[in-house]
C-alpha cells in the first residue's frame, strides 16, 4: 500500500498586485506535509508546490500523476491552500444551475476579457473527471483551505473588519466590473447556497462507481475561508484547526475532527463553518481510513 500526497499553497501571484497576495496558504501546505510523514507519508511521496511553482500546468500535472499511478489500497491526499473564485461555464459544458464553475486560483491566475482565464485557475469539473478516474479501493482525501464559491463575498465593512483581526477572505471576484455585474447575474439565476453546495457535493461522486474521495471544505458556500495569525504566525483557520484537532486525538473520527474544528471555528470568533462531503460510513472513521 502506497501512501502520496499533494500539498499546494500559493500566496503570491504573478499578475495580481500584492493587495490580492496572501500570508497562510504556504504554511499551510507545509505543515499539512508534515502532519502526514506520523501517518507514512515520507519526504520522497509527498509533493509540496508553493508559489512560482504552483502553476495550473505543475499542479494538474502532479495531481493527475498522483491519480493516474494509484493502485487498490493506496491512500492519496490532495490539499490546497489558495483564492477561490468563479468563472462562466463554458458553451456545451456540463450543465451548471447558476452557468458559473467554482475555481481555484494557480500562481498564474491571469485575466481573460472580463474575467479570468480558465487556463490559470482549476475549475471544479477538471477535478470531478479526474477523481472519477481513481480506481476502486484507494482512498482519496481532499483539503480545500479556499472559498469554493464567489457567494461568500462579504461587503466592505465585514472585510475591513476582518483585516483589523488579521484576517483576508481567500476569495477572488471577477477582475473587472463589467465582470463582477455578469457573474452576479448569472448567480441570480439560482438559489446560491443549493447550487454552491451542489458543486462541492459532485466534486465527492465519481461519474463512475470505483472511487468515493472524502472532502474537508474550510467553509460553507455562502461564507469565506479567513486566511489568519496564530500566535503570530499565518494559517488557514481551517487548516490550523483541523491539524490542532488531529494532534489532540490521532483516533478521531473525521465527523469528529470536523466538530472540534467547527468548536474553534466558534471560540476565534470566525464566521465560516468547515465541511465534510463523502459516503456516510467514511465520517465514522477517523482520517486515513477506509471504512
Amino acid at each position: 500500500m502506497a501512501r502520496r500526497a499533494l500539498c499546494v499553497g500559493i500566496n503570491e501571484f504573478a499578475s495580481l498586485p500584492q493587495t490580492s497576495w496572501l500570508a497562510g496558504c504556504v504554511n499551510d501546505a507545509g505543515d499539512i506535509a508534515k502532519a502526514l510523514r506520523p501517518m507514512g507519508f515520507t519526504a520522497r511521496s509527498t509533493t509540496v508546490l508553493t508559489d512560482a511553482d504552483a502553476t495550473k500546468r505543475n499542479v494538474m500535472a502532479a495531481l493527475t500523476q498522483l491519480v493516474t499511478t494509484a493502485k487498490p489500497g493506496d491512500h492519496l491526499v490532495f490539499t490546497i491552500s489558495s483564492h477561490g473564485t468563479q468563472v462562466p461555464n463554458e458553451p456545451g459544458g456540463d450543465v451548471e444551475p447558476d452557468d458559473l464553475d467554482e475555481a481555484f486560483a494557480c500562481h498564474d491566475i491571469r485575466q481573460k476579457g472580463d474575467q479570468w482565464d480558465r487556463d490559470t485557475v482549476i475549475v471544479d469539473d477538471e477535478l470531478r473527471d479526474l477523481f472519477a478516474r481513481v480506481p476502486a479501493g484507494v482512498l482519496l482525501e481532499v483539503l480545500l483551505d479556499t472559498c469554493h464559491s464567489g457567494t461568500g463575498l462579504k461587503d466592505l465593512e465585514e472585510i475591513l473588519q476582518s483585516q483589523l483581526l488579521g484576517r483576508k477572505p481567500r476569495f477572488l471576484p471577477a477582475p473587472t466590473r463589467r465582470g463582477l455585474q455578469q457573474t452576479r447575474a448569472l448567480r441570480a439565476v439560482a438559489p446560491a447556497r443549493t447550487v454552491d453546495r451542489k458543486a462541492l457535493v459532485e466534486l465527492t461522486r465519481s461519474r463512475s462507481t470505483a472511487s468515493k474521495p472524502v472532502l474537508f471544505a474550510a467553509c460553507k458556500p455562502d461564507e469565506t475561508a479567513s486566511d489568519a495569525t496564530f500566535d503570530g504566525r499565518s494559517n488557514g483557520a481551517f487548516t490550523y484547526l483541523f491539524l490542532k484537532a488531529v494532534r489532540t486525538n490521532p483516533h478521531a473520527s473525521r465527523a469528529d475532527l470536523l466538530r472540534s474544528v467547527t468548536a474553534g471555528l466558534k471560540d476565534g470568533d470566525f464566521s465560516q463553518r468547515s465541511t465534510l462531503e463523502g459516503p456516510v460510513k467514511s465520517k465514522k472513521v477517523g482520517f486515513g481510513q477506509l471504512w
